[in-house]
């Protein structure tokens, strides 16, 4: 494989509005952003991705863009876009934009004009179809927002338009060539301002089925039901993806791609990948995931019952796709986002906080591919606690509430799982300081409820903390034999996790004890220089020897 800069990066993910608040309006915002670069370069951050920054109702935090050559006035302007890029630049960093090509706002003048006028050229830039013969809708294909993908013409015609995600967020026609002239079009437009990559927002989606399919059930109803088959990774998608790509890079060559593919498997990472194609550079798949679902109660949904992680699982999962991509493409690694609760209210150990936190990051970073930190994580950060159950703006939250209650579940065990499992309980405030709002602003944050007690300037001054072993790993990241080794999973005991990267000239071993209970293992050579240590994990001759959630990275002789 061919190395480009992006090959040896370290991403940091910024949520715009829950980062740093430089006006003091509870907003995260893009001045707040620049401040913080240098806090992001002495950390090792290498590259930034923003969350949608352009103009937006804010029905989806940005993701419903209404303007793509416009910068949300609560995030900021332009010029404050162009001041990030320069900052980001004279740091020696990198800067990529969230990009969302799947969809638009409802407010987006082409879907005004769309409604206005169904004679109008804008009304091909949405997906129309005529109701059923009962005069219902279309199909039953269901929407990841909960309920149909279809919603009736608003200005009062017959027709139905699709919307895979929230019903003001209509998806485009990427089969009508002026949408795709028209997305390559904006992309451009800030490739040219001097961003250095984009994160191409849900693009599996582009193509859809016939309309005409219902998918089969049992009882024959019409209830909506999620259908990936009818609007995921259908072939049309990597014609649409390499016609956008292939023009931005022919102009900027070393624009960097990556591809947000959820539900990709490992095949399907090479597919989307493979160099010569023009389509991803990288992708993110959540196929990485695996939880231990062995104690649901099946008493009412599951939906947002809380779970540990299957470790085996996720070392099998891990596996396959280092596996399918070694001589490909790199994997992202990531343990959280924007759409998922964060890692250590998730899988870390509320015992054992910094030492699970650390144990973490040790088995996932040092593996052969790309991090992709989400902000705060490098703190440890948890999930924030809300009150209410309209905290979590999802319509898919009361049918579990319903489903609970039904089971005699009281509204704090409700609470209490759903602040667990739910993405939004993941999008609270960075905590920069002990003072009040945690240094984010001086007004009530946007997303506010409990916090643990837990700063970036804490940290900082603490040398065992979280922050600092972050640190520490990803300066190991940027060193041989990582910059370019090969991966080999180790067999081992169920909660250990423990891989080889070999470049040819040296191996290390990462040896991780992902539980509460101690471990001891036996490393594939005689330990040389021991590069790594958390935890109290210690080791003589092979034996390692490890107490709960503890890690050691040992380079071989």
């Amino acid at each position: 494989m061919s190395k480009h800069w992006y090959d040896q990066q370290t991403i940091y993910q910024i949520y715009p509005k829950s980062f740093n608040d430089s006006n003091h309006d509870g907003i995260g915002d893009i001045p707040g952003i620049t401040a913080k670069i240098p806090y992001l370069k002495q950390l090792g951050i290498t590259t930034i991705w923003l969350n949608p920054i352009y103009q937006s109702p804010q029905v989806d935090n940005g993701y419903d863009v209404s303007d793509y050559y416009q910068v949300d006035s609560s995030l900021g302007t332009m010029t404050d876009v162009e001041t990030l890029i320069k900052t980001v630049h004279e740091h020696g960093m990198y800067l990529i934009f969230d990009f969302v090509l799947n969809h638009t706002s409802d407010q987006h003048p082409w879907f005004k004009q769309a409604l206005a006028d169904p004679q109008s050229k804008y009304r091909d830039y949405y997906l129309w179809q005529d109701p059923a013969a009962d005069g219902g809708r279309p199909n039953n294909w269901g929407s990841f927002f909960g309920g149909s993908v279809w919603a009736k013409d608003p200005a009062g015609g017959s027709q139905y338009y699709f919307h895979l995600f929230d019903k003001r967020m209509p998806d485009l026609n990427w089969k009508n060539p002026a949408v795709q002239q028209a997305m390559r079009d904006v992309a451009e437009f800030w490739v040219e301002k001097g961003i250095d990559g984009l994160r191409l927002d849900a693009f599996i989606h582009l193509a859809k089925a016939d309309f005409r399919q219902t998918y089969p059930n049992r009882t024959g109803d019409s209830t909506p039901i999620i259908s990936d088959m009818f609007y995921a990774h259908l072939p049309k998608v990597h014609q649409y993806l390499h016609d956008f790509v292939a023009v931005i890079k022919a102009k900027h060559p070393d624009t960097y791609v990556v591809g947000e593919a959820s539900s990709a498997d490992p095949h399907l990472m090479v597919d989307y990948t493979t160099p010569g194609t023009d389509e991803c550079d990288q992708v993110i798949t959540f196929r990485t995931f695996a939880d231990d679902n062995t104690q649901d109660d099946p008493s009412f949904s599951d939906t947002f019952q809380p779970r540990p992680m299957d470790v085996t699982a996720y070392k099998q999962n891990t596996v396959g796709i280092q596996a399918a991509l070694a001589d490909t493409s790199l994997p992202t690694l990531y343990w959280n986002n924007h759409d998922m609760a964060r890692v250590a209210t998730r899988y870390g150990d509320p015992d054992y906080p910094q030492a699970s936190a650390k144990a973490l990051a040790t088995a996932l970073y040092l593996q052969r591919g790309i991090p992709i930190i989400y902000y705060g994580e490098e703190l440890g950060l948890t999930n924030i606690r809300y009150h209410d159950i309209a905290d979590f703006e999802d319509q898919t939250v009361p049918t579990f509430v319903a489903s609970a209650q039904a089971a005699g579940k009281s509204k704090v065990e409700i609470m209490r799982m759903l602040n667990q499992t739910h993405k939004m309980a993941g999008r609270g405030p960075m905590q920069w300081d002990n003072t009040v709002y945690h240094g984010f602003s001086d007004h009530l944050p946007w997303k506010h409820g409990d916090t643990d007690d837990m700063n970036a300037q804490a940290e900082i001054a603490d040398p065992d903390s979280i922050y600092h072993y972050y640190q520490q790993l990803l300066q190991l990241k940027q060193c041989a034999p990582f910059t370019n080794g090969q991966f080999i999973m180790l067999g081992s005991a169920e909660q250990l996790f423990t891989y080889l990267i070999d470049d040819g000239q040296k191996q290390a071993a990462i040896v991780c004890n992902l539980s509460a209970q101690a471990q001891t293992y036996l490393l594939p050579f005689v330990g040389g220089k021991v590069l790594l240590v958390q935890g109290g994990a210690t080791y003589r001759g092979r034996q390692v020897t490890l107490p709960a959630w503890s890690s050691l990275v040992v380079k071989s002789a």
